[in-house]
Order: structure tokens, then sequence, then C-alpha cells
């Protein structure tokens, strides 16, 4: 009976182990009909999907996703110190047991979530003009920005030269957030956010030293935030991962969802972090293009926001060690493996949906 257990427990880790390759396949031929999965899987079976999740751990005071990371690099720990201390005997089973494993999670992931990074673009479903831009609409966005997150700054402090402060809890900030979805979807029903599952990651320090503001777990649909970052950044990037959360996959998609929802939230203290999130994108663009031109923008920059970004990069630099350049590596390889041709950058691209979305937005404000 043990060696017909065995027998039929090795066939089911090879079966699972010749899965991987399929699956891989198959995502690659799916990947190229992005109007389907649009219908069948991002407006079909993914919302779904996502509620569950949200309503299955969302009410965990913890974040059972980094649980299961924590969970998983012990399992490979222990099955390479088990490789080891054999003496590299039964090393077959033990390496269908990972490969079996990751089979699973490869299907889950792009089960779960992972087929949203091949839905067709954002800019498509708002109807945003998506073309190569120019150094003048680039500077007018700038301006646009600086002139609005000057004026945000202006309502939450006295003194221009003063820090944005607020007494905010980072579970309050989590909460707000929702708000911010809820009157974004009276516009965009497309964005609505329902049960919330945001959560301070338990590797926030882990984060931190990889420059990471959050991230989403797309095994149990949870929204990871950085709880170490500066304050002013949470809230976009609470909003950030929450876009993620319902199906808004690409980086740069992501990033322009969360700042449509912390500048349609009522409280200041979210627009103000959309903006200065929006301004750091649409500044580092303009200072690549033309150093000049960008000089004049940040001279227009109150003194008090200065002083945020400066604190920021401080934050940042205290926390710059050998490994992190290794990782962005990776990351940068997972983005390009998943039809992000532009990798990291490709947060940065929010610039062309911002600049888009305001070419619509300027004939409605005159």
């Amino acid at each position: 009976m043990i060696i017909f257990g065995t027998m039929k427990r090795k066939k089911t880790l090879l079966i699972l182990t010749l899965l991987l390759p399929v699956q891989i396949v198959l995502v690659q031929w799916f990947s190229k009909y992005p109007q389907h999965i649009e219908q069948v899987y991002s407006n079909g079976m993914y919302p779904h999907i996502s509620r569950f999740l949200r309503v299955l751990f969302g009410w965990m005071p913890f974040s059972m996703g980094d649980v299961l990371i924590f969970g998983l690099i012990l399992f490979l720990f222990y099955k390479l110190l088990q490789i080891i201390g054999s003496k590299f005997k039964k090393t077959l089973i033990k390496t269908l047991q990972i490969t079996a494993l990751f089979s699973v999670l490869y299907g889950c992931f792009y089960l779960f979530w992972g087929f949203n990074y091949f839905r067709e673009p954002l800019a498509k479903n708002l109807n945003i003009k998506n073309a190569q831009y120019t150094t003048r609409q680039l500077l007018d966005l700038n301006e646009k920005l600086v002139l609005l997150l000057n004026e945000t700054h202006s309502k939450l402090t006295s003194n221009d030269s003063l820090l944005v402060n607020n007494a905010y809890t980072t579970q309050d900030l989590y909460h707000q957030a929702t708000v911010g979805y809820d009157f974004l979807a009276k516009t965009y029903p497309q964005f609505a956010y329902s049960t919330p599952s945001v959560k301070s990651s338990l590797m926030s320090l882990a984060q931190t030293y990889n420059s990471t503001l959050g991230y989403l777990n797309p095994i149990t649909g949870e929204a990871q935030i950085n709880n170490r970052i500066p304050k002013t950044s949470i809230p976009a990037t609470t909003c950030h991962e929450m876009a993620h959360q319902i199906g808004w996959a690409a980086e740069n998609e992501a990033n322009f969802v969360g700042f449509l929802a912390a500048t349609s939230n009522p409280d200041l203290f979210f627009q103000y972090s959309g903006y200065r999130m929006a301004f750091s994108y649409a500044f580092a663009e303009l200072r690549k293009r033309n150093a000049a031109l960008a000089s004049i923008v940040w001279e227009k920059v109150h003194l008090g926001i200065v002083k945020d970004y400066q604190e920021t990069s401080k934050f940042w630099q205290a926390y710059q060690n050998p490994i992190e350049p290794y990782i962005k590596k990776g990351y940068n390889s997972y983005l390009k493996a998943n039809k992000q041709a532009n990798g990291i950058d490709s947060y940065d691209y929010v610039v062309d949906l911002l600049i888009g979305y305001y070419a619509i937005e300027a004939p409605k404000d005159s």
C-alpha cells in the first residue's frame, strides 16, 4: 500500500510538472487575443474572482499573502536542505515537489489575476488618444500639475514653506481610499471598487530595502502597502494597488487609475498625494527632454512641496543597498515577460495617459 501510494504521488507530481510548459504555451497563446480577454476574463470572470478573494481574506487583520510567501520561502529552503542532507539521493521526487508547486502557483497567478496583463489598453477604454506627445504638451502638463499641486498644498498649510502634515493613521488612509473610488465610479463606473482588502505588508522593511511602495498579491487578492514609506506617498500608493485589485495590471494604467481615485477623493491630503505622484512622473520626463524648461517649472513649486520631495529622497537614500539593483532587474524581466515591453520604465508611461486625459478635460474646463 505504501509503495502504491508513493507511485501515485509521483504520478500526480509528474502530471502537475508536465502541465507547467503546457500552461506557459496556453498563456502566450491567449495573450494574443486582448479583445477576448477583455470581454471574457477582465469584464467577465475576474470581477467575481477578485471579489471572492477580497471577501475570503479581506477581514483578516494581517496579510495572508505575506504569510503564504513566507511559507513558500521556508518550503523551498527546507527542500534544499533535504536534497543536500540526503547527499542528493531521491533528488527527483524532491525536485518534482518543487516544480509541481510552481505549476500550481503559475496557474493560480494567471487565473486569479495575471490575464489582466493582456487586456485591451486603458486608453481605449477611456477613449484617450495616446499618441506621441510633444515637449510643449509635456510642459503644459507640468504647469497644470504644479498649479493643482500648489493649490492643494495651500489649502492644507498656512504657509507655502511648510510641509504637509496630518494625523491620519495608515488604517485611516486605507479606509479613506475607498471613498475616492466611490466618487470616481460616479464618472467612470468601470472603476467601481467594493469589499476592501488593503493591508500593511508584513514585509514592509524588506520592501523598503528593494524600493517597493506596495504590491498586489495575486493569489489572495490583497493590496499590500509598505507602511514605512513617507506618509504623503501612502494615499497614492494605496489607490495604485487598489487599481490592480480591480483589474488594471499594467503599471502605468494602475498609476493613472490611482491618480484619478486619489484626486477624486474629497479629502485634500489624498488630492495632494495624487497630484504629487503625477507631477513627479511628469517632471522627471520633462527634465529628460529639456533640463532648462524643467528648472523653470521647478521654481514655481512651493517650498513646502520641495521639502517634501527632499525628505522622500533622503528616506530612500538611507535604504540603498547592493542587492536592490538585482531585484529591480528581476522585476524588470517579470514585467517584460507580461507584455510590458518597457519593464520598470512602464510606470513612467502614465505621462502619456495624463496628457491624453487633460486634452479631453480641457474643453470641459473652458
